[in-house]
C-alpha cells in the first residue's frame, strides 16, 4: 500500500507539455475533442492534481522535503479519478494541471509579478522561522512551506540566490502550468460556443465548468504522519463541499454573486447525496467550509458577459467540487498515511473506478433533473 522511496518525483528537465498531454475525454482513438466537446456539457479542470515537480527547480528544494510532503501537498487522488471519470463518460472533457502548485497556484489570481510575489513570501516565512506559522495572506500564490508550514524550498540567503530561484521559477512555468491554463480558457471558450450550437439547433443548452479538488481533514506532522486534526471551522464533509461562493444553501450572499444559479446547485448536491449513497444529508455540503477559488469567479466572470445565453436559452454555471481526500483514497490508505512515513501510498484501482462511476452518476442524475 506504500512506497519505501523517500526522494520526490521529479519531472524530466526540458519537459515541454502539450494541450493533448494534459486533455482527456472518452473514446479519444474514435472521437476527436471537436466532437467531445460538441457532445459534452461539463469541463472539469483540476488545478491541483500535478504532483511530480521539473527537474529543474529540485535544486531549490528543501532537503527535508520527501515524496509524502510532495504529494500531500497535491490534490493528487483527483488525477487516477478524473482520468477515470473522463474514460466512462462522453458528457465530459478533463484538462489537468501537470505542474505542481509549488510552481504556481493557478486557482489563486495571477499575479502581476510572481517573482515579487515569491520574493515577499519567502522574506514572511524567513521572518517567522523554520516550521513556523507565517502570514501568507494575498502572497500564497506561490508557497514556500506547506499549508503545515513544512519546508518546502530552501530559503535563500542573498538577493542573487533569490533572483535566480524566482527567474527559474517563471521560466519553468511556462512548461507546464501556463500550458494548462491557456488550454483551460481554450476549451472554455470553444464549450460556450458550443453551447450556444446545440441551443440553436433547438431547446436549451447547459455548460459547466467544474473545478474539482480533495483535501484532507489532517495535516502533517514533522515525521510525516497525516494525521493533525484541522480545526472544525476548516474541516470537509465526509463526502463532498459544492461551492459557488453562495451561502450554505447556495443562495447569494451580500459580498458577491454567485457562479452557478442556486437552485441547480442544490439539485446537484441532491444528485451527488444519491450517487455516492450518504449517509447524512450534510455529508455533501453547500460551500463549507470553502467557497470556492480564483476557477469559478473567472468562470462566472466569464460567463456574465453572455448577456444574451438567456435570451439563447443557454444557461452556464461555475462550481467548485472539494472533495474528502480520505473519502477519495479509502480507508487503507488513509491508515498508512496517518502513521510516520516518507513515501506515498499505492492507489487502488477498484476504489478509484468506483468513485469515477459515482462521479458519473452523480452528473447522471443532475441532468434528469
Amino acid at each position: 500500500m506504500t512506497t519505501s522511496d523517500a526522494a520526490p518525483v521529479l519531472i524530466p528537465a526540458g519537459t515541454v507539455f502539450s494541450p493533448a498531454d494534459i486533455t482527456f475525454w472518452a473514446d479519444r482513438d474514435s472521437r476527436s475533442l471537436e466532437q467531445a466537446i460538441s457532445e459534452a456539457d461539463v469541463l472539469v479542470s483540476c488545478p491541483h492534481s500535478g504532483a511530480a515537480i521539473p527537474a529543474e527547480i529540485s535544486r531549490f528544494l528543501a532537503p527535508e522535503f520527501t515524496r509524502r510532503l510532495q504529494y500531500d501537498f497535491s490534490d493528487v487522488a483527483t488525477s487516477a479519478i478524473v482520468r477515470r471519470w473522463a474514460e466512462i463518460d462522453p458528457r465530459i472533457v478533463y484538462v489537468e494541471n501537470p505542474h505542481p502548485r509549488l510552481i504556481r497556484d493557478p486557482n489563486r489570481k495571477k499575479p502581476e509579478d510572481p517573482a515579487a510575489l515569491l520574493a515577499e513570501a519567502i522574506g514572511r516565512v524567513r521572518t517567522a522561522g523554520a516550521y513556523q506559522r507565517a502570514d501568507l495572506t494575498g502572497v500564497d500564490a506561490i508557497r514556500p512551506v506547506t499549508f503545515s508550514f513544512y519546508p518546502l524550498l530552501r530559503v535563500p540567503s542573498t538577493d542573487a540566490e533569490l533572483s535566480e530561484l524566482t527567474s527559474t521559477f517563471e521560466a519553468v512555468a511556462e512548461q507546464g502550468l501556463g500550458v494548462y491554463e491557456r488550454t483551460r480558457d481554450e476549451l472554455t471558450e470553444r464549450f460556450i460556443a458550443a453551447a450556444y450550437a446545440r441551443a440553436a439547433s433547438g431547446g436549451d443548452a447547459w455548460f459547466t465548468r467544474l473545478s474539482f479538488h480533495d483535501t484532507m481533514n489532517t495535516t502533517t506532522t514533522r515525521e510525516g504522519a497525516v494525521n493533525v486534526e484541522r480545526d472544525p471551522a476548516d474541516r470537509l464533509p465526509r463526502v463532498v463541499a459544492l461551492s459557488n461562493r453562495g451561502d450554505h444553501a447556495g443562495n447569494p450572499r451580500p459580498e458577491g454573486p454567485v457562479t452557478m444559479n442556486p437552485v441547480r446547485l442544490r439539485m446537484l448536491a441532491s444528485a451527488h447525496r444519491e450517487a455516492f449513497a450518504v449517509e447524512r444529508a450534510e455529508d455533501v455540503a453547500l460551500n463549507q467550509p470553502y467557497l470556492g477559488s480564483q476557477e469559478i469567479i473567472a468562470a462566472g466572470e466569464r460567463f456574465a458577459r453572455e448577456t444574451d445565453a438567456a435570451q439563447a436559452g443557454v444557461h452556464f454555471d461555475a462550481v467548485q467540487a472539494e472533495f474528502l481526500r480520505e473519502f477519495l483514497l479509502g480507508d487503507a490508505a488513509v491508515r498508512v498515511l496517518h502513521e510516520p512515513g516518507t513515501g506515498w501510498i499505492t492507489e487502488d484501482p477498484a476504489h478509484v473506478d468506483a468513485v469515477a462511476h459515482a462521479c458519473r452518476d452523480a452528473w447522471d442524475r443532475y441532468r434528469r433533473s
